[in-house]
């Protein structure tokens, strides 16, 4: 059994007005304040917490029709031959079994369901999923400078996938289940208390 995290990030494309002035010998490139706007794309990321994996899918929206689109492409061509697939999410709308219905003829849609799992993070918590710290990492060695077509989108953020696969890089979990149960007692008081009684 293979567990994936997920989540998906909208990321605006932001182009030049003016060329950037180059860099020289002690001098860095220089941009100009003013922008331009080319509207938005939609980051769709897995995460495999155990080995150095991720996927990153660029697409225009973020629709129950591309979710289910991201989960048959884990399921037929990132993990083939897996029985089950566990899917760590979180409650987004278009995050549902309804979505490949939606997106699909019924048995295609339970033939892809039959190998996954979802398993959603408690409302509220989403920050649970190991997903968003990959996510922050994207941001901060990719994105974190003007982009402003949707192609170069895709080559950038395909570029560091490749190169931060290849490295071996994995995230480095540290929240324990008793920290989690204990952070967690303010939002899900009931089950807090059922947990200490069982314990």
């Amino acid at each position: 059994m293979f567990t994936r995290r997920f989540d998906e990030s909208p990321t605006q494309l932001i182009g030049e007005v003016r060329e950037r002035i180059a860099a020289r010998p002690g001098q860095v490139a220089r941009y100009d304040y003013e922008y331009k706007r080319n509207g938005t794309a939609n980051l769709f990321v897995f995460v495999d917490a155990h080995r150095s994996w991720r996927r990153v899918k660029v697409t225009d929206h973020r629709t129950a029709v591309d979710f289910a689109e991201c989960m048959r492409e884990l399921v037929d061509t990132h993990y083939p031959n897996a029985d089950v697939i566990r899917v760590v999410l979180d409650n987004l709308s278009s995050h549902s079994r309804g979505a490949l219905y939606e997106a699909f003829a019924p048995a295609e849609a339970r033939r892809v369901l039959s190998r996954i799992e979802f398993h959603y993070t408690p409302k509220h918590a989403s920050w649970l999923n190991m997903v968003e710290i990959e996510i922050g990492v994207l941001r901060a060695q990719c994105l974190d400078r003007r982009i402003g077509e949707r192609r170069l989108l895709e080559r950038e953020v395909a570029a560091w996938e490749r190169a931060r696969n290849a490295s071996g890089a994995r995230i480095k979990w540290m929240f324990t289940t008793e920290r989690a149960r204990e952070k967690m007692a303010r939002v899900y008081p009931i089950q807090a208390n059922a947990i200490r009684a069982a314990a």
